[in-house]
This record gives C-alpha cells, structure tokens and sequence, in this order.
C-alpha cells in the first residue's frame, strides 16, 4: 500500500514525499483509515513504528475538510504528551507535513517562559501539542480556550501514567467538549490504561501493531556480565574496539549519567549527558549535537530520554538496567526503529540479575549472555541492594536486588521533594518531567 491509497489530500501527500516516504508503516495504514472515519480510536504501537505521523497525517486531513466559518482561530486540536522533547518533537512533525496547509500550531511546555506561548495563543492557533503541567498553568490563567476541540490525542498514555499524570489528565478532559474524537496511544498496557480508555473512549477502534509489552523484533539483545565498578570502563572499551560513532547510554541516576559523560570526555570521546537538571536549552542542545555527530555518546536517565525521537540509531547501552521491566522496552525502542535494524546492549552486574530476570520474563525470551576478556566478574562478590536515591556508585551505579520500585534518582525540579504517592501530584511546581 501506498499513501496514495489512504485518502489523503495533494498537499498532505506531497509533504510526505518531500520527507522521502511512499509507503505507510502497520500503525499508519491501519490507524489512518479509522481516523478519517471519525472513530475513537486505541493504538498500541511502540516507539519508532510512526505512530506520530499516524494521527498528524489524517488530523490535519480531518481539518483540512471541516474548514470553521471565517473568524478567530480556536485550538481545533488538542496534543498532550509526556514530556517536552516529544512536544517539540511532535510538534515538528505537525510542521513538517502541515506546511501545504493554513493552520497554525503551537507547542507549549514548562521549563521556558509563559509570555510568549500567552502571546502565542492570543494570537490564535488551530493545534496546540502541550505537556500537562503547563497546559493547566495557561488554563488557571485564563490564557487557552479549549472549547471548541474536536479532536484530542493523548500520546504514550502509559508514560503518562507512570510519571503521575492521571489526575491532570482527567482534569484536562473534564475542561474539553464532550463531544470530540478521542485517540489513545500506548506502547503498554496496565489496568490503568483500561480504566482511562473505558473512561474517555467511544466504541473505540483498537490497533495493535506489535504484541503487548514486547520487544522489538529488530533490535538485536545481548547482555554483558560485569562487576559494577568496571562498567564504565568496559563502555570505553566498547566504543572505542567496536568504532561505535553514536550510542545512546542509559543511566538509572542523574548522578550517574553526569559522572560517566565526564568519565568518556576524559578518555577521550565526545559525550553529553540529559536528565531532569539540566535546562530545557541545554537539553535541546545534547540532542541537536548528538543527533549532527558533534557529540558520540548521549547518556540519558529514563525520563528525559522518554520521546527522544532519532533516526536510525544503530546503538542502545544499558550501562544500569532498569529497576522497572517495561522501562527496559521504552529503552531499546529507541533503536530498531521505521524498519532498520539496532543493537542493545546491557552490562549487568551481579546486584541486576532479578532485574534481568524481570526483564527476560516480560519480553518472554532469554537474552544472549558473554563475557568480556579482561573484564571477567569476580565470582567472591556478592549481591548487594540498589541505591534507588541519589548517589548510586561505581561505575555501574547500584548495587544489589532492590524491591522493583520506581527509580527515585530522578528528583524534582525546582528542588522540591517528591510525592512518594504519584496520585498526590497536583500541576503546581516542577514535579512532573512534563512542565
């Protein structure tokens, strides 16, 4: 099939060509068609399977047809997502194929200024991609009318849910018409993406473009024992045998992903490290130098990595597997990605064998196990429980079979102590990674 076949407009079709495509991904084709129908719609898709050009491409359609009698503009289209990399992110892609189009859009998200996104939206805009934290800021104050939304497109819903967003989201919809078209996407499931679906979804279309909770078939999985102390090292060694020239290096901590960007700089390749201290421009930067080769290695906590959207990224390394399994899925999503084949690596120390045990049970495979000549673990050490907090240690962070708990290495910004509860979580604040 092509994308000539899925009903779409001249100047939507010759954005697409222009970006070099002929062919709809599963998720594209199957979701398209549902979309133009006006139907509600689930999608279980997981990262890097085109979900995003899956609801643009047929939203901008949609309001390309319904053209509003002439006036002011109103938002049309409500985006909301996890983080602010995947607003941004989405956000181009609205641009991108949007631009034979005459509707404007805006992406909002903490961590910058309100003034301009205020002028922004007084100024008028037809599709508006927000985080939730600051979507609510703007509606407190006055500065975003969502009455007239048509369409609302809740993305990576299972993201949301882990970061403590299900109030603010219910917030959101109880502020939008009831009277929308609804689109759920969602890489997992869990019983409370059930419970959101059956709350805000009508007859729903459901699309499910690769099993529930899986890994992808692309992405090549193999795990390296070590002793933690020794993971760094044995990364540099990696990089530098195999002439890897861009990896992406998951951290559990901030304190960690720091510490090993200094430590690759030392021995001599380029790295830049993201999480949730760092500003939002010098987010924005790694990103940009990593994605144009200027830095090799990106190393990234779970949070700040979550939509980070790169093409063809060949390498993903777990230096600290995560303490929550499907976390270890959203990681290796980041490769393998729109049909080209990556590699995912995990150096596991002895303290990560229940985590790799919790993994291989997700996925419902066993990963392929090696050791490394000169970096071969010590059989005397013993396991030793994680330090979820701050400071990790060694050079592969924790240590040891800790309760699998969410990570606490990501603190709040704005210095203020999390809620051990995510239910507690109100829009006030910098405790959501979405502001």
């Amino acid at each position: 099939m092509s994308f000539t076949k899925l009903n779409l407009s001249a100047p939507i079709l010759k954005a697409v060509a222009e970006e070099g495509y002929t062919t709809p991904t599963p998720v594209q084709a199957q979701a398209i068609p549902y979309i133009l129908e006006g139907r509600d719609m689930l999608a279980g898709a997981q990262t890097g399977t085109g979900k995003t050009a899956g609801f643009t491409l047929p939203m901008l359609e949609l309001l390309a047809r319904n053209k509003p009698a002439k006036g002011p503009r109103h938002v049309r289209v409500l985006i909301l997502t996890p983080t602010r990399e995947l607003a941004a992110q989405v956000g181009e892609s609205v641009k991108t194929y949007g631009k034979y189009l005459p509707f404007k859009s805006a992406v909002i998200f903490g961590g910058v200024g309100m003034q301009p996104q205020i002028t922004t939206l007084r100024n008028g805009v037809d599709i508006l991609v927000a985080t939730p934290g600051r979507l609510l800021d703007h509606v407190s104050q006055g500065t975003v009318d969502l009455r007239h939304v048509e369409m609302f497109v809740l993305d990576e819903a299972d993201r949301m849910l882990d970061m403590g967003f299900i109030r603010d989201i219910r917030r959101v919809i109880a502020i939008l018409p009831p009277k929308k078209q609804n689109l759920l996407f969602s890489a997992t499931y869990s019983d409370e993406i059930k419970k959101l679906c059956e709350s805000i979804l009508r007859n729903p279309a459901v699309v499910e473009v690769a099993r529930r909770n899986t890994s992808s078939e692309l992405v090549r999985q193999s795990v390296i024992l070590v002793d933690c102390k020794r993971k760094s090292a044995l990364l540099g060694k990696l990089i530098a045998d195999n002439k890897w020239e861009q990896v992406l290096v998951f951290t559990r901590t901030k304190h960690q992903a720091n510490k090993l960007s200094d430590y690759l700089g030392k021995i001599g390749i380029s790295a830049a490290a993201i999480h949730g201290n760092k500003s939002q421009n010098a987010r924005t930067k790694a990103l940009a130098d990593f994605k144009s080769g200027a830095v090799k290695i990106l190393v990234a906590t779970d949070i700040a990595a979550r939509g980070l959207d790169i093409d063809q990224l060949p390498h993903v390394v777990n230096l600290e597997l995560p303490n929550i399994a499907e976390d270890y899925v959203h990681r290796i999503g980041r490769t393998g990605r729109a049909g080209n084949a990556g590699e995912a690596v995990s150096l596991v120390c002895v303290d990560e064998y229940d985590y790799l045990k919790g993994i291989e049970k997700l996925i419902n495979r066993k990963l392929e196990r090696s050791i490394i000549e000169g970096f071969e673990p010590d059989p005397s050490i013993k396991a030793e429980p994680i330090q979820q907090g701050r400071g990790g240690r060694g050079g592969g962070g924790g240590r040891g079979n800790a309760p699998r708990s969410k990570p606490q290495g990501e603190k709040p910004q704005g210095g203020r102590r999390e809620p051990q509860k995510r239910e507690n979580r109100t829009h006030h604040g910098e405790s959501r990674r979405g502001r």
